[in-house]
């Protein structure tokens, strides 16, 4: 069982930069996929971005260009660098993990994941 923890969420204004991180407890981070999804109020959860346990990633094409997935797995540490930041990126942000035996797989459905951070908000003002 992990427990995943975020912070740096906040405000920012438009054009500025924040990195949110996400840090989980367990011996077995590693072998995790991981995940940033983001949830507006009155609109669907969303995937923002994805890494491998080996290190892949994939990125909503709203995002791609602006945000950075990496993970520092000595640190049981994944991070998300955003930057160029949006009113429309204003959303609470949660991190979520799953253990996978492929490294090369990362998984689009927040149904796929198995652990969730409590989220932290992020409000870009224009």
């Amino acid at each position: 069982q992990a427990q995943l923890v975020e912070s740096g969420g906040g405000l920012v204004q438009a054009g500025g930069s924040l990195r949110l991180s996400c840090t989980a407890t367990g011996r077995t981070f590693s072998s995790y996929a991981l995940g940033w999804f983001r949830q507006a109020p009155g609109k669907e959860r969303e995937l923002v971005a994805a890494i491998s346990s080996g290190g892949i990633t994939y990125y909503a094409d709203s995002v791609k260009g602006r945000f950075t997935i990496s993970r520092e797995n000595a640190k049981n540490t994944v991070f998300l660098q955003m930057n160029s930041l949006k009113p429309e990126d204003t959303a609470v942000y949660y991190c979520a993990a799953r253990g996978t035996s492929y490294s090369s797989r990362y998984y689009f459905g927040g149904d796929e994941y198995d652990y969730w951070g409590q989220g932290t908000q992020v409000t870009v003002s224009s």
